[in-house]
Formats: structure tokens, sequence, C-alpha cells
């Protein structure tokens, strides 16, 4: 895999396909991969719709053989089509770009999550109303405290710190957590991720054109995805119970053990979703997330680093697509400051809210 990423913040003046192009421009050059090499395309749409594999192809100057657009691509979906895309033979080498100027644009995200009725009329018209509500539930399942929370926020944070390209890198503790305004009650503003404008691109290739392409391959081990679209049918969906099958099918199919993964990457849209994904994924015992940042096993200066780049609580929301340049970066050893060492195996694992969760597994070394 070859990576790369715009800057991040407020980028007026530039088209979210525009960005979205910079970001593969800027990945090609620093791969050394030429364009004629990419022979397929995955766009995602951004916040408001744009990000059109047509449009993104023909400021590319791109013909590939295989295009395609997803509504919610977010990274590990869009690269999971690719992954399928390679395996049926219709391309060999993939860009999956993505662009976005949802900051510039003003976007509030307000629309409806979930169920378009159901949703408006509970007011659940940003992640952070279900993730309120998943908060509460885990508080009343396992006595969870706002404390235990914040050490998430916190963690990212330290990490962000030594990101030149995170937007929110001034210090944060626990007492100034504690000590900030709710949000959308029990949810600080620390809760939730950064809207940003930005471009990031992802180039995936079968094993065989990799090698060709690099030295120093980052190699996919394990897909798998699973859905929760029966939405309140579910039981306790709150809880989004579903994770639990992708934690199941995640490692035999990458052929390892939880116990191999150096370092996870989580997509973060709300700390809440963090604390869920590192329970069903076996890390952390059902509320035991903040004995676990404070006893050093998972977070900053732990023993399982845990959204190296600050993720979008702090780095920047760019729907996980930063958390996979971060991963192969780090994997690579080319992370600079907040290098880990001795990295070999790391898991990313991304939700669609309360309707579809995945996650893949990389290392540097094929089994």
């Amino acid at each position: 895999m070859a990576v790369g990423n715009t800057i991040q913040g407020t980028v007026p003046g530039i088209s979210a396909d525009e960005l979205g192009v910079e970001a593969l421009r800027q990945t090609l050059a620093s791969s050394g991969i030429a364009k004629a090499e990419i022979d397929g395309l995955i766009t995602c749409k951004s916040y408001g719709g744009f990000g059109i594999d047509t449009e993104i192809g023909r400021l590319a100057g791109l013909n590939p053989a295989y295009s395609a657009t997803l509504d919610y691509g977010t990274c590990n979906f869009s690269l999971h089509l690719a992954a399928a895309v390679i395996d049926a033979g219709l391309a060999s080498c993939v860009a999956i770009v993505y662009g976005t100027t949802q900051r510039s644009d003003g976007n509030r995200f307000t629309l409806p999550l979930g169920r378009q009725d159901d949703a408006a009329r509970h007011g659940f018209l940003n992640v952070a109303g279900p993730a309120g509500m998943a908060f509460r539930r885990h508080q009343a399942l396992y006595g969870t405290t706002e404390a235990d929370l914040g050490e998430i926020a916190v963690s990212q944070r330290r990490y962000a710190q030594d990101n030149p390209l995170a937007i929110f890198r001034e210090p944060l503790s626990i007492d100034d957590y504690l000590a900030a305004p709710y949000l959308v009650e029990p949810l600080r503003r620390a809760d939730l991720c950064m809207i940003s404008d930005g471009g990031a691109c992802l180039i995936v290739a079968s094993a065989e054109k990799a090698r060709e392409l690099t030295e120093r391959p980052v190699h996919v081990m394990g897909i798998a995805q699973q859905t929760g679209l029966r939405d309140r049918q579910n039981a306790d969906q709150w809880m989004r119970p579903w994770i639990g099958q992708v934690a199941e099918r995640i490692y035999p199919a990458a052929g390892i053990d939880r116990e191999a993964v150096d370092a996870l990457y989580i997509q973060d849209p709300t700390s809440v979703w963090v604390m869920q994904m590192l329970e069903w994924y076996g890390f952390v015992e059902p509320g035991g997330v903040g004995e676990a940042f404070r006893s050093g096993a998972v977070g900053h200066g732990g023993t399982l680093p845990l959204n190296t780049n600050g993720g979008q609580l702090s780095e920047a929301y760019m729907w996980g697509f930063l958390h996979l340049c971060e991963l192969v970066r780090q994997l690579r050893g080319e992370a600079g400051e907040r290098q880990i060492e001795g990295l070999r195996t790391a898991q990313y694992s991304s939700t669609f809210g309360m309707m579809k969760a995945a996650s893949t597994i990389f290392s540097t070394e094929v089994s």
C-alpha cells in the first residue's frame, strides 16, 4: 500500500474533488508509482455528496479499467472493495481517493442518523445523540464513569501533540476534560471528532504488482465485515453487538491471534465508539476502559498503542482515511517523532454508525 494526504483544517478556494486529486498526486510522487500503473479508481462521497469517480477520473486524467463510487466508503469499506476488485481480476493497482470541504462549507452534520423518521423524532441528528445514549447504556451496565471515557480523548491528544498534521495539539489532561462543559450530555467537545477540509489517498495493489512497485509492501492479511441493518430489532442495539461478529472472523481471516496485534487503529467520530470496539475486539474487558488506559495496557505510552495520529478526535475527521495513512507509515517506520518501534502487525476497525462494522489486519510480513 502507498498512502498520501493533503493538509487538514480550512482549505478555501479548492473543491473537494480537487483536494482528493491533490492527495493522489502526492501519493504518486512520494511512492514513485507512475500514474499509468493505476488501473482501478474507487472514490468515496464526502458529506454533501462530492467525490464522484467520473469527476475525479477526469480531473486526474485517468481512464481506469474499473471505477466505482461508494456513498459511505469510509476507508475500510473502500479498502475492502478494492481488495475484492483485485481478487476478481478487474484491476491490479487501485487508487482510493477521498476529498472533502466539509469545514469550509459549514456543514453541521445534522442529517438524521439511522431510520429517518425515528432518528428525527428523537433528535438524533448527529453522532453525539446515539453515542450519548450508548454511553448511558454502558454506564447502566458497568458503572462506567465520565472520567473513564475521558481517558480515550486524553490519550489521543498526547499522540496528536507529536503530529504536525493534527488540528488539536494543545495539552489535554483528565482534569481539563472533566472541567469542560457538556456539548451533548454526557459528552464533551473532546469526545467528538474535529471537522476539517482535506484529501487522502490509498493505493492498493495485488501482491504480484506490489513487488514490482515497492521493496517495502504493507500486506492486507485479513478482512471482515458485518451489518446491523435490523436496527432496533437487534437486542441492545445501542451497544452495537454485531461488532462482535466481525471480531470472531477477523483474526482467523488474518491467520493470527489477537495478541499478535502491535498497534490498533479505531475510527473515532466519537470516543464512545472507541470504547465499544476496544471491548468487542477483546482488548479491554467490558467496563474496564478507564483502568486499561490508566494502567498502561492501552493508549499513549502503553503496551498497545491506539490511534497514534491522535485519531479523528484530535487530528482531523477524514472518515478514517488518515488512520490508514498513519498505520502504513508506522509499519514502514516513517512516522517521525511518534514512531512506535518494533511494529509488524496492525489492525484497523471502523463502523458506519448503527448499521455496519468492518476490520482489516495488516502486516509487513507474510505468514
